[in-house]
């Protein structure tokens, strides 16, 4: 598990085909690796995956195929910026919300607008993942925890405040870019206690105005 707040921005220091897959190398950037063993996770813009290698600079995964074509990372290329955080401890402070690094599908930057000292980005889901994303709620966008501002349709709005886009691979994010998008757990499980008609039953206009019905 991981919180969604990222550590540091690291950088692709290689990508090594391997038998269809591929071990992606990250330059860490600093961060202390002290604590970590091989067979530990490492979020890799919201990617959970499994340092198999540690390196004088950093680390080594091997991504499978299907994380390749289904998030972000197989859209890498040497140089390009991630954003990094270690597993979380349980002694840790949950300054973002409870995240897996298991993404739930692609997203789309469709805008970035100034919004005073901020800037307010939004992005593009498919129906499927839209349905998840609530007003106020938390959604996780390459590996960052970030509060909903607004819902329109399969649309979504957020604020990023300069530090967060400055200490992120935000930085490097331009409008029409993927983005790797984990929609917050609670939404999955109150979906499934709905399904399955075991949940108390909940005023319709309570679950339309938080994005569920």
């Amino acid at each position: 598990m991981f919180t969604g707040i990222i550590q540091t921005v690291g950088r692709v220091a290689r990508l090594e085909p391997r038998g269809g897959d591929v071990r992606l190398a990250v330059d860490t950037a600093g961060l202390d690796l002290a604590d970590v063993q091989p067979g530990d996770s490492i979020a890799v813009s919201g990617v959970c995956l499994t340092a198999v290698v540690l390196e004088p600079h950093g680390f080594a995964a091997d991504v499978s195929n299907e994380t390749l074509s289904l998030t972000t990372l197989g859209q890498l290329k040497a140089g390009d910026p991630v954003n990094l955080e270690k597993a979380l401890r349980l002694a840790d402070r949950l300054g973002g919300h409870l995240v897996s690094g298991h993404v739930d599908g692609l997203g789309k930057v469709v805008a970035i607008t100034p919004d005073g000292r901020s800037q307010r980005w939004t992005f593009e889901l498919p129906a499927t993942l839209a349905r998840y994303i609530a007003a106020k709620g938390s959604v996780c966008i390459d590996g960052t925890s970030l509060t909903v501002n607004a819902v329109t349709g399969s649309r979504f709005g957020v604020n990023l405040i300069p530090h967060t886009v400055e200490h992120t691979a935000f930085h490097a994010r331009r409008v029409g870019d993927a983005v790797n998008i984990e929609v917050d757990v609670i939404a999955r499980y109150v979906e499934r206690l709905l399904a399955s008609g075991e949940a108390p039953k909940l005023d319709e206009a309570f679950l339309k105005q938080h994005g569920f019905a």
